[in-house]
């Protein structure tokens, strides 16, 4: 085992033989958009990313279902699998099958297991002071998803949120890996400031974040600002109370956002200050737009391990 829990990284990796490991992970959820097949290209593109995030490629994937049969129709779930389907063909993967279990609540994802040489795994860890933070996506799904379920996200908000989720992290995982990156993650369900906290503790430096310097999703802010706020954001608040410092005069908005549970997030990258602009260009050059340098590293603070600074 290469790779397991201890700092808390992306997937789990396995050593097969000195040129070659294979990466292992899963995820699955509760629908957060009402069409299925949507549905089952974002929790297979999120169940994708955990490989992206270590430098590896998804091979095959399992379908992890809990359907339930009493309420639904098997069409919704043939349109789900197809979706997932969908994603996973785009990643260059093979379903090879799954497992299905009756549950009073839908459920979807992926087991995925990927290939990564072992000299070349990309963790979670290694994070050096003065690097540069990038991130290859907006921030705010768990807000605009949240207000969509109360029917008060615009159409608009809401397209530009799937258009996110469905995207694969494979274009910008295959840039990271030309580059000396140091450190990566993607940004799920402990936010932007708990994979922060992560990548920081494991690598013994802190973290700044520049909040207006956020890539975030149109309407997200205005949709924090009227409280349309996840359960996982005041869990992720609560736990990094003691980790996380936010300074005057960022506004509660930019809090919520950065403290907001992604689905399908983008890369959090980690690299040296004198590759992150060519980093940044030649990410969005391949159609990765919404890379943006947001924060850098700097020599272990007391206290806080993070800390969101900038304007309201």
């Amino acid at each position: 085992m290469l790779v397991g829990t201890e700092t808390s990284d992306d997937a789990g990796v396995f050593r097969l033989r000195g040129d070659l490991a294979i990466v292992n992970t899963v995820d699955f959820f509760t629908p957060i958009v009402d069409d299925p097949y949507v549905f089952g290209q974002i929790a297979a593109a999120n169940a994708l990313s955990d490989v992206y995030a270590m430098g590896g490629d998804p091979l095959t994937a399992l379908n992890i279902v809990g359907f339930p049969k009493a309420t639904l129709d098997l069409d919704v779930l043939g349109a789900v699998l197809e979706g997932g389907l969908e994603r996973a063909r785009e990643a260059g993967a093979v379903v090879i099958g799954g497992h299905t279990i009756i549950d009073p609540e839908l459920k979807y994802g992926m087991a995925v297991t990927g290939v990564v040489h072992p000299k070349r795994i990309i963790r979670n860890v290694g994070v050096r002071v003065g690097d540069v933070l990038v991130l290859t996506k907006p921030l705010g799904t768990g807000i605009v998803t949240t207000a969509l379920k109360r029917r008060k996200a615009s159409p608009s908000t809401v397209k530009a949120a799937i258009a996110s989720m469905v995207a694969l992290n494979k274009r910008a995982s295959e840039v990271m890996r030309t580059f000396p990156v140091h450190a990566c993650s993607d940004v799920t369900g402990f936010a932007l400031l708990g994979h922060g906290t992560e990548m920081a503790m494991g690598s013994g430096v802190s973290l700044v974040f520049e909040a207006k310097a956020l890539p975030v999703l149109p309407g997200a802010l205005r949709l924090a600002s009227a409280g349309y706020l996840t359960g996982g954001c005041k869990r992720n608040q609560a736990y990094l109370a003691d980790k996380v410092v936010v300074e005057p005069p960022v506004s509660s908005g930019y809090a919520d956002v950065a403290f907001d549970p992604q689905t399908s997030g983008g890369l959090l990258i980690a690299i040296g200050a004198d590759h992150a602009s060519r980093l940044v260009r030649r990410l969005r050059s391949a159609g990765v737009e919404g890379a943006t340098v947001i924060g850098h590293a700097v020599p272990r603070r007391p206290g806080a391990w993070v800390t969101l600074v900038g304007g309201s």
